[in-house]
């Protein structure tokens, strides 16, 4: 069964770390991707099931609002996703997010 996508795109790495780090203690989710945008936007992607994504995503968005700074330029959740989506886009599980993988 397809694990759910949350995406979250910031201006400014302290916004990102703050969303990542309030998404994975706010539901049982893995943090797949992480990376640099474009010019100082940054994006992290999580998996999990549907009931777990959700409330992970809010606390991003949440966190990553109340971060001094911080632009959220765009945030995206897909609850069930094709599979092929995973070869096209950084939200397969990798070697280092399998053992962290709920």
């Amino acid at each position: 069964m397809p694990q759910a996508v949350g995406v979250i795109q910031v201006l400014g790495f302290p916004g990102v770390l703050a969303a990542a780090d309030s998404m994975v203690k706010a539901g049982r989710v893995t943090l797949v991707y992480y990376g640099l945008a474009e010019r100082g936007q940054f994006m992290v992607a999580i998996r999990g099931g549907t009931s777990e994504v959700r409330p992970a995503m809010e606390a991003g968005i949440r966190a990553a609002e109340n971060t001094f700074g911080c632009t959220i330029i765009t945030h995206y959740t897909i609850p069930n996703p094709p599979e092929n989506l995973e070869a096209v886009l950084p939200i397969a599980y990798s070697e280092e997010s399998e053992p962290f993988r709920v």
